[in-house]
């Protein structure tokens, strides 16, 4: 039963109780559910269930369960402040069972809660109304995430839109939002002692020391986010439209990881915005006025990306474009992990990706960088970045990260050309003119002179040596040429309109034979990197149980102070006939089961002309060769020791070249906007996903 349908008789009854059930609406300002709880019953009990299993392969990493963490703390403090007696949490398999649970031991009869629009939180939407309305309980859902919920906003025919620019042009001709509700004055939870509550554990001994690096930079929590808003809205949006674009300075709001958790109200943000804008036009200030309008664009795109979610379910796994399920991605571990750790050779990806592994956070120009040359250059499976950066990211947004990898990969009607790939190299003079932020993720550059900084492999020798720069030593040389790159995406366009030709074919002449329509076929699966491992422990009866651990995967953990920067990653290592003296990890060269598309020649070019063509799986141990002497890692692309040093108030890795011998232990660790690609549906699964760590004690 939803908030329109539902009749507010029963407000004011002093002996009523409800339940709220809080979920990415952690604040008490303009928390609508909070609100008409507040109003509707004498007795308020606010709740939150833990239920990642319910998420399947999107169990949130560690970064956000950090967040998480100290948010649920925050809003505890703020409801006993208001009266309540605590924040009841539950950790449970099943959320729709944990609050029917929960109903029946407060004796509760209304239960509210905001929604959310991600397919996984729409089911289970639709169970909790149904479950509890047959127990007699009366359910009611509120909007707090949206400036305007996805059915309001429809074109002239009545039909959801397609497209940003008409969406986005409409929410601005319709009447403003609701202005912000205020807190409730007070909240009275009543006597609890019968009601069980589980203590949530989000993070084990080994992710503590790396969680602590984070708290020196972030302060979550719904206060907190109103003070980030008033700083942005005092400082940096004056001049947003002139340094958004700079990946070198702080120069975005920072306020995405908030409105994800719902820690601050997208209406909040509208309306203060809004208000700064009239202020500068009435005062003809133009910058002004035009970098709140570009600001408010970006709140659209959020607003934006639910819509998308609602009205195709599937966005996350499934390109909008019929024909991208026809790309014949590369499904290639080995450009993954090399693309993860910040070594394809491109200064600016590098130090991208090493900014999100060590922080959690990236600019957002950056991403669109990064996402762009995993899809297009490497040509990787969309879905597997986008499945990186929901692990990695303090403000991992399922919806915001579908929308930006479709729109990369050219999976959407406004999208990105797939067949235009951004040369790193432009990107980086255009968003890092100085080379400060290539600087500072990789210090092993950091004296090479602005005029080479972005395209070192082109520096003469003796600038090189000057700054201390040995490729393929110290600094990896290209992991792949543009030219080649951009030649090999023509040829697999010209595969996927061949094979989209002959489906539609197909499918006319009325024939069951053929490639048909691919639709249902599964997904690329994800890399065995990306399957995190559950303690599959029994959740226990609620009475201050302690949580069960969550997931745990040691390539997503920020090396701690004394810790070593190894990114050694064992589990897709093995020893392939190497020497006693030389034990170090080694990239997997079987390529029969790294490639996707065996029949296809690869080319893997490591600057100097001389590339090597690879027919399905021959040529394997020439392939691995060269892997080597591209990346600068002999063999291992893993192996690099580092130290810490403060910068700017932060902690910053800085980089040393591989050890002659020996090697520390391991130590792996992976980590906004939106950022890039078009996914395949259709796609050959002749390949086979090896356990490499099997593999490993095999050998």
């Amino acid at each position: 039963m939803s908030a329109s349908q539902s009749s507010m008789s029963g407000a004011g009854e002093p002996g009523a109780r409800a339940v709220v059930w809080f979920r990415r609406d952690l604040r008490v300002e303009d928390n609508p559910a909070l609100a008409a709880a507040a109003r509707a019953a004498g007795e308020v009990v606010p709740a939150y269930v833990w239920a990642p299993e319910e998420d399947g392969a999107y169990y949130p990493g560690r970064v956000s369960r950090w967040w998480l963490s100290q948010s649920l703390k925050h809003l505890d403090a703020s409801l006993r402040r208001l009266g309540a007696a605590r924040l009841v949490t539950r950790r449970s398999n099943d959320a729709v069972a944990a609050l029917l649970d929960l109903v029946r031991c407060t004796g509760a009869t209304h239960l509210f809660f905001n929604h959310l629009y991600d397919p996984l939180s729409l089911v289970r939407d639709y169970r909790v109304k149904e479950q509890l309305a047959a127990e007699g309980i009366d359910v009611q859902s509120f909007n707090a995430d949206l400036l305007y919920e996805p059915w309001e906003v429809l074109d002239e025919d009545r039909r959801p839109f397609t497209m940003f620019a008409p969406f986005w042009n409409r929410c601005l001709c319709m009447p403003d939002p609701a202005a912000p509700l205020l807190p409730p004055k007070r909240i009275n939870s009543g006597d609890l002692s019968r009601c069980p509550w589980d203590e949530l554990v989000f993070e084990d001994e080994s992710e503590r020391g790396s969680n602590a690096l984070l708290a020196r930079a972030w302060s979550p929590g719904w206060q907190n986010a109103d003070k980030a808003l008033t700083a942005f809205l005092n400082g940096p949006l004056m001049d947003y439209s002139v340094n958004r674009k700079k990946a070198d300075s702080a120069s975005t709001s920072l306020l995405s990881p908030y409105l994800h958790f719902g820690e601050l109200s997208v209406r909040k943000v509208f309306h203060q915005v809004r208000m700064k804008q009239l202020m500068w036009s009435n005062d003809g200030n133009h910058a002004g006025e035009e970098s709140c309008t570009l600001f408010l664009r970006s709140i659209g795109l959020r607003e934006y990306s639910r819509y998308l979610t609602f009205n195709h379910p599937c966005s996350h796994e499934k390109p909008l474009l019929s024909h991208l399920r026809f790309f014949p991605w590369v499904v290639n571990e080995v450009y993954f992990k090399v693309w993860r750790q910040g070594r394809t050779g491109y200064p600016l990806v590098d130090a991208g990706m090493r900014e999100l592994w060590a922080t959690g956070w990236v600019h957002d120009r950056i991403r669109v960088v990064v996402s762009s040359f995993f899809v297009k250059v490497l040509q990787l499976p969309w879905r597997w970045g986008m499945k990186y950066f929901w692990d990695t990211l303090l403000d991992a947004d399922l919806e915001s990260d579908a929308l930006g990898w479709q729109y990369i990969s050219g999976s959407l009607p406004d999208g990105r050309e797939l067949d235009r790939i951004d040369n790193p190299q432009f990107e980086g003079y255009k968003f890092d003119p100085h080379g400060e932020y290539v600087r500072r993720w990789l210090p092993e550059l950091a004296r090479l002179p602005t005029e080479w900084i972005h395209h070192p492999w082109d520096a003469p020798e003796s600038v090189l040596q000057a700054a201390g720069v040995e490729l393929g030593s110290n600094y990896p040389r290209p992991i792949v040429e543009l030219d080649a790159a951009n030649s090999r995406l023509q040829d697999a366009l010209s595969e996927m309109w061949e094979l989209e030709a002959a489906s539609r074919a197909a499918m006319e002449n009325g024939m069951e034979e053929g490639l048909g329509d691919s639709t249902d076929e599964p997904p690329i699966d994800f890399p065995q990197e990306l399957r995190m491992e559950v303690d599959r422990q029994p959740v226990q009866p609620a009475i201050h149980a302690p949580g069960v651990t969550g997931r745990r995967r040691e390539d997503q953990m920020v090396p701690s102070m004394t810790s070593s920067f190894i990114r050694a990653e064992t589990e897709l290592t093995a020893d392939f006939g190497h020497t006693s003296e030389d034990s170090r990890p080694e990239v997997p060269s079987n390529i029969h089961h790294l490639q996707a598309r065996p029949e296809r020649e690869e080319t893997v070019d490591g600057g100097t002309g001389n590339a090597v063509r690879v027919h399905g799986n021959h040529h394997q141990q020439n392939l691995q060769n060269n892997m080597h002497r591209v990346l600068g890692i002999a063999p291992s692309i893993s192996e690099a020791s580092s130290s810490w040093t403060g910068r700017d108030g932060g902690v910053v890795p800085v980089w040393s070249p591989p050890a002659a011998s020996g090697h520390s232990d391991s130590y792996a660790a992976d980590e906004a906007d939106i950022s890039s690609r078009g996914y395949l549906d259709r796609h050959p699964q002749s390949h086979t996903m090896m356990n490499w760590s099997q593999l490993s004690q095999s050998l």
